[in-house]
């Protein structure tokens, strides 16, 4: 059963998060010390900011150069995650009728990683994702949500959107602080359809720590809890393959 990493910025110079290939590798390296055998290479995408179709050249150039770098640097028999495309969507007005959303999807799957509007989120935000999901026919995963009930008047629409067939991926890190670890526990007891990413951004700076965050939760919640989201989240990303 594998152990994944849904939300990493590990591709290098192609958003905020790695700097370079020599960078990611570490970040690699340090997610496999954790014992994480898959990671999702997550990039942010903004739509107002770039088209998919250069999004994705450029995810692919950065993809090239970190596996060359992989090649020259590891060592034989080097145990390293497995590396899956993705994309960090970024909310944007209009985004459930976007041409090409499905392209931003974790490779090889139709589910999506979105990440919502950091303002209080109106009923027209939660009806596109709604279509999304209905009429596209699209799976949907909300992006660390815990992040969102901090928002004043915010946590009313979480949990409405919870109410939606949708996916919810925490941030480990989110677990060092005693009231969001309150509310994210709240969350898994509420939902089944939750999982980890570290949102790694460097070997330095904002490190791979999916370990913490698994420790958590299966102290708090128990080793079924964890047991039952490796399973999901295999099957989530590889189905029966």
């Amino acid at each position: 059963m594998s152990v994944i990493d849904f939300h990493s910025h590990v591709l290098p110079r192609i958003d905020d998060g790695s700097h370079s290939s020599e960078e990611s590798l570490g970040m690699l390296q340090i997610s496999a010390s954790q014992g994480i055998d898959v990671m999702a290479a997550t990039s942010h995408f903004y739509a107002t900011e770039d088209r998919i179709s250069s999004f994705l050249n450029r995810r692919r150039c950065s993809e090239e150069r970190l596996k060359e770098r992989m090649n020259q640097e590891l060592t034989k028999g080097e145990r390293i995650p497995r590396l899956i495309m993705g994309a960090e969507v970024a909310f944007f007005t209009g985004i459930s009728r976007a041409e090409r959303l499905e392209e931003l999807t974790y490779e090889g799957t139709d589910l999506l990683l979105l990440e919502m509007p950091f303002t209080k989120w109106s009923k027209s935000e939660i009806e596109e994702v709604r279509y999304i999901l209905e009429r596209r026919k699209l799976r949907v995963m909300l992006a660390h949500l815990e992040r969102f009930l901090m928002i004043p008047g915010n946590k009313k629409g979480v949990y409405e959107l919870m109410e939606l067939p949708v996916y919810v991926q925490i941030n480990a890190g989110s677990f060092e602080r005693w009231g969001e670890r309150r509310q994210i526990l709240k969350m898994i007891r509420k939902k089944e359809q939750i999982f980890l990413g570290s949102d790694c951004h460097g070997a330095h700076h904002r490190v791979p720590n999916l370990l913490e965050g698994r420790m958590v939760i299966e102290k708090k919640a128990g080793a079924d809890v964890l047991h039952r989201m490796d399973m999901q989240g295999e099957k989530l990303l590889f189905g029966d393959r």
